[in-house]
């Protein structure tokens, strides 16, 4: 148990790798913990508001979740858990939510993410059983880089849509992003491995600087940090097991091993080490993280994209510093105050930040395309790839009666369905 919070201590050149069983000194490497923080806390955060969770324990149970899923992987996958977006359709289906406040029905949507999280913990198993080359076959590099790149692309109308309601928000979302940019190609150093961190900074402070001292938009608003106790307990709920629900709720683990599966390859891809033989247990690990949340009153967690964007970013994949992330997590789970702070930030500058974070997918994507040699030539290849971005991109929506695929669903499920049937004319020719 011991060995696994080992890494060794590196002092890498500019942009060089940082391997997952290497870390940073200390202070660097709690400093890329706070910015991973930051990367997930938006959609770790806006997952359980728009179900009706308390936001709160859903940061606690992130924390958790991601020291059970370090543990469970032998310390040797890099990744944050959060808070799953998949779930949203089914819990508000199974619960009735409508919209507003706490979600009076929570208990029957936890007996159905524990469910979900049984599911995903038994095909985890069985990969460690039987292998990974059946889940290979179903989902080669064509197939993965679509996936993950449909995953930041299906996002980008979050920030674009969502997190922009005014001409100077958007304006704004402009100038983080150039902040960002500038950080990542003009800075030098650690500076530039923070290039999510200070770039968010800096533009909070250009924001301030434009809202609060000039007056051209809505200004940050420090009061609720203010009234905030530093600390307080999240409201736990317990699970009601309903089988309906649980029905409704748990083919959502289908949709999290193919993010899983994507986040693994992404990572493969650009740490160079092969972690297909981790698949199975990164699958038991999510699974077990979930059914934790779950039973506590938390949402499903799942790896985050966000995060793969962050380490694409700054090329250092050490599992230290998501250790370092989780702590973290599990402070402000307990701190209103802290929740508070990360909270004041506005929203267009939090945009601007989404827009590079997803941007950063979705290359990653293409980057597992690259270094696999994806031959676009081949027809097979090129229609499986076009057909998929473009139903996770429109977020192209299926129904079977209660249960809901979104764009990133029908564009998984679409990619490994594609990629199957024209490979049986392949066969014949």
């Amino acid at each position: 148990m011991s060995s696994i919070f080992r890494w060794r201590e590196v002092r890498p050149a500019p942009g060089a790798v940082v391997a997952p069983d290497e870390r940073l000194p200390w202070p660097q490497t709690a400093a890329m913990g706070v910015q991973h923080v930051i990367a997930m806390f938006g959609a770790t955060v806006l997952a359980p508001i728009l179900m009706g969770f308390d936001p709160n324990l859903a940061i606690l149970m992130s924390g958790i979740g991601t020291l059970v899923f370090f543990l469970i992987t032998g310390g040797k996958v890099p990744s944050y858990l959060g808070s799953s977006f998949a779930f949203i359709g089914v819990v508000i289906a199974a619960t009735g939510y409508a919209g507003q406040g706490a979600n009076g029905n929570l208990g029957v949507a936890l007996g159905g993410i524990i469910a979900c999280g049984a599911l995903y913990t038994l095909i985890g198993l069985i990969v460690m059983a039987v292998g990974t080359r059946w889940i290979e076959a179903l989902m080669p590099p064509v197939v993965t880089g679509s996936v993950v790149a449909v995953i930041g692309l299906n996002l980008a109308g979050v920030p674009i849509k969502n997190m922009a309601p005014t001409s100077f928000d958007a304006w704004m979302q402009g100038v983080t992003f150039v902040c960002v940019a500038g950080v990542a190609v003009f800075t030098r150093g650690f500076t530039q491995r923070l290039l999510i961190l200070v770039g968010l900074i800096v533009a909070s402070i250009v924001y301030a600087v434009l809202t609060n001292g000039m007056g051209l938009g809505k200004p940050i608003d420090l009061s609720g940090v203010a009234n905030a106790a530093w600390f307080g307990a999240p409201s736990f709920t317990s699970p009601v097991f309903d089988a309906s629900a649980m029905l409704l709720i748990a083919p959502v683990a289908i949709i999290l091993v193919a993010e899983n599966l994507g986040h693994l390859k992404a990572v493969g891809a650009m740490t160079g080490r092969d972690m297909n033989p981790l698949m199975g247990r990164a699958f038991v690990g999510d699974g077990v993280a979930t059914m934790i949340s779950g039973s506590a009153g938390g949402t499903g967690v799942t790896t985050y994209a966000e995060n793969i964007g962050v380490m694409a970013a700054t090329k250092i994949y050490s599992t230290a510093m998501f250790v370092c992330a989780a702590l973290i997590a599990l402070l402000l789970g307990f701190s209103p105050k802290f929740g508070a702070l990360i909270q004041a930030i506005p929203l267009a500058v939090m945009g601007g930040v989404s827009i590079v974070v997803f941007g950063l997918i979705a290359v990653a994507g293409a980057k597992i395309w690259v270094d696999n040699k994806v031959d676009f030539s081949d027809n097979r290849n090129l229609v499986v790839a076009a057909i998929t971005l473009v139903l996770g991109t429109g977020d192209y929506t299926l129904k079977f009666g209660g249960f809901t695929l979104g764009g990133i669903g029908t564009a998984t499920f679409g990619a490994i369905l594609l990629w199957a049937l024209l490979g049986k004319k392949e066969a014949h020719g």
